[in-house]
């Protein structure tokens, strides 16, 4: 992957989430270490669409940037212990309109249970994450990603009608309202929702930083969308 230049530091209003339009350029990333694995080609991707990426361990740092992003390394529980007493105070950051993106795993933790492991996610979203019923689990590779009729004029999938994605994933998710599915994707003649939204929260099943150029439009889609 190419890398691409750092954009120049910006000042900011005090308030990290100002209703002044922040240039994709500017976008401050929190990027939620788990703990569980090597984040540097997603940390790459975003700075490649001009994001200033900060890794984090601290709830605290990661709710006061411009967006979150919650990464698809490790396994349920042990990123819901990262997680254990936050739940409520993410969710609440996350409705109020702090932009995030949850990636694979990412995803899944922003709904509230799995079988996957014990403990609590996000909950913003309703619904829970369930196992793979195809025969073959994990999903590993490259696979098409279907937007919706409402991910049609999403803009996360902007100019991306027919994205093939890369995924590594035994689990996915069942949201209760499926008006919240942006992109679906079959594996082994299963359905699955591939990307979805709540408010200015999206999740996708897939990795976009693994993705080539596509996924890192997607990418940067979302730091524009950071921006606005």
């Amino acid at each position: 992957m190419n890398e691409t230049p750092r954009a120049p530091e910006m000042k900011r209003d005090s308030d990290p989430r100002s209703s002044e339009p922040v240039p994709a350029d500017g976008v401050r990333v929190a990027l939620l270490d788990y703990g569980a694995g090597n984040l540097h080609s997603l940390a790459k991707g975003l700075e490649a669409g001009g994001a200033r990426v900060t890794v984090t361990t601290d709830w605290d740092q990661a709710l006061g940037l411009d967006a979150l992003v919650l990464p698809g390394v490790g396994s349920f529980g042990a990123a819901v212990r990262a997680l254990e007493g936050e739940e409520d105070r993410v969710r609440d950051a996350l409705a109020g309109g702090l932009p995030c993106l949850g990636i694979c795993l990412g995803m899944q933790l922003l709904f509230s249970e799995s079988e996957e492991g014990e403990g609590r996610g996000i909950g913003l979203i309703p619904g829970r994450v369930r196992r793979l019923r195809a025969r073959t689990v994990p999903q590993m590779g490259w696979n098409d990603v279907e937007p919706t009729e409402a991910g049609t004029r999403d803009p996360l999938l902007a100019g991306l009608a027919e994205l093939t994605a890369y995924y590594a994933n035994s689990f996915v998710c069942d949201p209760e309202d499926t008006t919240s599915v942006i992109a679906e994707t079959e594996y082994e003649e299963e359905r699955f929702a591939s990307a979805v939204r709540k408010g200015r929260s999206w999740g996708v099943q897939f990795h976009p930083e693994k993705s080539s150029t596509p996924g890192l439009a997607l990418l940067r889609n979302f730091l524009d969308e950071v921006g606005r």
